[in-house]
């Protein structure tokens, strides 16, 4: 972005370069960002101090952020008030989005305390009946279009967006990157609930295999739907 300032500037972190392309036609360039991430997005719980040190995703978003990391963060350094995390609408974007997650609870913790993190909600599906559009940002959203503004005569047309490089600038900005229309979920951790949060990212993220799943035998009751 063209301006100097941290405040109100954001940095939207994206996968790869097709999604960064839109990305870069749809910001305003004058406050937003965009860091395209390249390749497997590194778990950090599990992964060596040397193996995170030597990874160029990491490196690069550290250095975009400019704040440093763990003790040697410093909040008046950080370059963007928003660091917003925008991936597929689906279940590999959700996997994507929780490996950064983890980076920055590990790494950045301060960049979330002071409430700096957040995800993006891009649609998954794009609604049509004659010259009525709508976006849903998943199944539930999309059932319940069709049964509150899709109710007149005709075909609803509905598309399913593979991706953020499948979007169109202009649709990215209108559902996703405007302040104006979009959606945004701040990441906090509850001071209730500090140690039930680290050992639910230990167990899921962590080195032990094991402990993923115990965690997913105690909650698998709970489940309606599953998304392979």
């Amino acid at each position: 972005c063209t301006q100097n300032a941290a405040a109100g500037a954001e940095l939207f972190i994206v996968e790869g370069d097709s999604a960064g392309g839109s990305a870069k036609q749809a910001r305003n360039r004058a406050n937003q960002a965009i860091l395209p991430l390249r390749g497997k997005i590194l778990n950090v719980a599990s992964a060596g101090r040397e193996k995170l040190t030597a990874n160029q995703q990491i490196a690069d978003l550290i250095q975009a952020l400019g704040c440093g990391t763990r003790k040697n963060y410093r909040e008046d350094d950080l370059r963007y008030d928003r660091v917003i995390v925008m991936t597929d609408a689906d279940v590999d974007g959700a996997h994507i989005a929780s490996l950064l997650i983890t980076f920055f609870y590990q790494e950045m913790p301060d960049l979330i305390r002071n409430g700096h993190l957040y995800l993006a909600v891009p649609p998954l599906f794009r609604l049509s009946q004659g010259g009525k559009v709508a976006y849903a940002r998943d199944e539930a959203h999309k059932d319940e279009l069709l049964r509150t503004m899709f109710t007149g005569r005709g075909k609803v047309e509905i598309g399913r967006f593979k991706g953020l490089g499948e979007m169109r600038a202009e649709q990215l900005k209108e559902t996703t990157m405007d302040p104006k229309k979009r959606t945004l979920l701040r990441v906090q951790v509850d001071e209730e609930y500090v140690d039930e949060t680290r050992n639910t990212v230990d167990e899921l993220m962590g080195t032990k295999p094991e402990a993923r799943f115990r965690f997913i035998q105690d909650r698998a009751a709970f489940v309606e739907e599953l998304d392979i």
